[in-house]
């Protein structure tokens, strides 16, 4: 009986810490949405894009883990808003460049992704059992929610990837 209550407990805690994880989630996108107008999975495209000065589509896709699909569909998004430039090579029209357009580059300075920043720095400064420990309790925690073979970027996002505007 004791260890029933305590194993409800322990959940209810669990399911509460996920919330706040989700709703941090929730707050830090709307916010990135209201200063650029961007998803954080676009704004990642763009930092990723003008890091690497001029790139093609495939290099992008590689480098954040994403499918060529997904990061044609986030370009286009950001082509539209004027934030990159694609270009076609004059040696190989089969081949594409992209680069941030000023507009985009003054989107960047205009704001980071904040919660995406923290994490990373946070979880670059612990020890690497403890990266281990978590990396292992999050995958189980995607198993005990059906979702651990579900595609999943690199991001703190809960929208799909390739969405056009933000939620």
């Amino acid at each position: 009986m004791e260890r029933d209550r305590l194993d409800t407990e322990i959940a209810s805690l669990t399911l509460r810490a996920l919330r706040r994880v989700l709703r941090s989630t929730e707050i830090g996108n709307r916010e990135l949405a209201l200063a650029t107008g961007l998803t954080p999975s676009q704004w990642l495209v763009l930092r990723e894009i003008d890091s690497r000065g001029q790139t093609n589509p495939s290099a992008v896709a590689q480098a954040l883990q994403f499918s060529q699909a997904t990061i044609t569909a986030l370009v286009d998004r950001l082509v539209a808003l004027d934030f990159v430039r694609r270009q076609r090579s004059d040696l190989d029209k089969r081949q594409v460049r992209l680069e941030v357009t000023p507009a985009g580059k003054a989107a960047l300075v205009e704001v980071s992704d904040p919660l995406q920043a923290n994490f990373t720095a946070r979880f670059a400064a612990l020890q690497s059992w403890e990266q281990a420990m978590l990396l292992a309790a999050v995958e189980r925690l995607a198993t005990l929610l059906d979702a651990q073979g579900m595609e999943a970027a690199p991001l703190l996002d809960s929208g799909r990837i390739d969405r056009a505007r933000p939620d």
